[in-house]
């Protein structure tokens, strides 16, 4: 992504914002132990049943003589997989419950996300057989007895594909959030997922990735296999508020201009070195935007905008970052200018980001191994000031039409480590009830998360926020909105 020699440097009056930012370059381009359990016998399913597969009988179950019965029931029979058939449509967009005794494998189960999205699952549905997978054996078998008895621990290597492919044999979901993401070659768990026909999504905050997740589209839909990337709170629950901005605006016959991504989090949110690491990696990258349907290369962390928030959070400073849904809006919501930002506080913590940016060499970004050990440098740090700083996320998303419709979604609560578990625990029962079709998605994409799945899944995302607002205007948010005259605001 980086130019080769000098950039050029020169100034756009983007509409990205209300002020010229520095580009760079513009381009026209488009973008280990394992347990072996025997199964239950069970008539064969006919092809259209999928990736839903019959059901082993795990130790864990064995403690319930119910789980056992409900292991032998009848599997449900999801939407038909042929995607240009209506009745297919038909069958996505009325999602089915999914059967009591799926089972779900959270890689990176260990981890403050995916510890947070199998806490989520086991709260939204309890009958639920969750695998916790990871490395830590004490944290995984501790995390499990918490849940309770439809919980179990798997170690796994997530860079081993073929102890992969064993722990998938009798999987029905696997949720990857084992990231970080960035550098990442080798769609490992995608892979194994699709040759051993299992639904997947994962939590990739990753432009290069995810693209490179969509790469397996074909491959995936020949298999019968639903996959979603980027299915997280930010990018996934954010590009489902998207899609739906641009839905409602269309059906109002306005033509969406300009989508901004506007996102906050009080110090680490709470998510652990994982997201730290995230954060550094993308200080590396180039910015990728759209400017009146031409791709564009920004600096990280410039462009500074104060962005309000709402109550509870009020007005916060975002930085432009290189994030994959400002790629996949632009593609599939066909809005020609779109962008993104993020900030943090306290306020030091951004200044430290863009000093990090300007100052730390590119090649130093981009090695993993060099911003583990900042990471283990700093983190302490990171602790220390999240004890007061807490973890508050907010997210905004603006969009702009012809016909001078401006609307906004806006989602924010207390937790990121809760909120980012109820966000993709609320992906995982959106595909495990027929919602996405086979092939590898983008939660934006309707054959991803449906039409008329999209309010269930927001709901679903947004247990527990503090302010969860969706087509209105931004004046009906802000702390401080502007009155143009006899009670008019904008």
């Amino acid at each position: 992504m980086a130019a080769s020699g000098p950039p050029l440097i020169h100034q756009v009056p983007a509409l990205i914002d209300s002020e010229p930012l520095v580009v760079l370059e513009a381009s026209n381009s488009a973008p280990a132990s394992l347990h072996v359990r025997p199964r239950l016998p069970h008539p064969l399913p006919p092809p259209s049943y999928g990736w839903l597969r019959p059901r082993r009988v795990t130790a864990v179950q064995c403690r319930s003589m119910a789980a056992m019965v409900r292991a032998c029931m009848p599997l449900r029979t999801p939407p038909a997989a042929a995607a240009a058939s209506s009745s297919a449509a038909t069958a996505a967009a009325s999602p089915t419950k999914p059967r009591s005794n799926a089972s779900v494998l959270v890689l990176g189960g260990t981890g403050r996300v995916g510890g947070s999205t199998a806490t989520a699952l086991s709260k939204l549905r309890p009958d639920l057989n969750i695998l916790i997978g990871g490395r830590n054996r004490e944290k995984g078998e501790s995390l499990a007895s918490k849940l309770g008895v439809q919980s179990e621990f798997v170690e796994i290597d997530t860079r081993n594909a073929a102890m992969l492919k064993e722990a998938l044999q009798d999987v029905d979901l696997v949720v990857h959030t084992a990231g970080p993401f960035q550098g990442g070659a080798e769609c490992t768990v995608l892979q194994a997922a699709i040759s051993t026909k299992t639904a997947y999504i994962d939590v990739c905050d990753d432009m290069d990735y995810s693209w490179r997740a969509k790469a397996y589209h074909e491959e995936a839909k020949a298999q019968g296999i639903p996959a979603i990337t980027t299915a997280g709170i930010y990018p996934g629950v954010s590009n489902v508020m998207a899609a739906e901005l641009v839905n409602a605006a269309r059906n109002e016959d306005g033509e969406p201009e300009r989508l901004r991504f506007f996102y906050y989090t009080a110090g680490s949110g709470g998510a652990g070195p994982t997201i730290l690491a995230t954060s550094f990696l993308l200080l590396g990258e180039d910015v990728i935007a759209y400017n009146k349907g031409e791709e564009i290369k920004l600096k990280p962390y410039s462009g500074v905008l104060n962005i309000d928030f709402g109550k509870g959070v009020r007005k916060r400073d975002v930085y432009l970052l290189n994030l994959p849904e400002v790629k996949s809006a632009h593609k599939f919501l066909g809005v020609p200018t779109v962008s993104a930002r993020f900030g943090t506080s306290p306020f030091f913590w951004n200044w430290g980001m863009e000093a990090f940016a300007n100052f730390l060499p590119v090649e130093f970004l981009r090695d993993k191994d060099k911003v583990r050990e900042l990471v283990e440098l700093v983190d302490p740090l990171v602790r220390a000031i999240d004890g007061f700083a807490g973890e508050r996320v907010s997210m905004r998303v603006d969009l702009e039409c012809s016909n001078g419709r401006n609307t906004i979604g806006l989602f924010s609560h207390r937790k990121l480590s809760v909120s980012v578990g109820h966000s993709t625990a609320a992906f995982v029962l959106a595909v495990l009830e027929g919602s996405t079709q086979p092939g590898v998605w983008f939660p934006e994409e309707p054959e991803g998360i449906a039409i008329e799945s999209r309010k269930l899944l927001l709901e679903r995302a947004s247990q527990g926020t503090t302010n969860f607002v969706m087509n209105k205007p931004s004046w009906m948010i802000e702390t401080d909105p502007k009155e143009v005259i006899l009670g008019i605001y904008v």
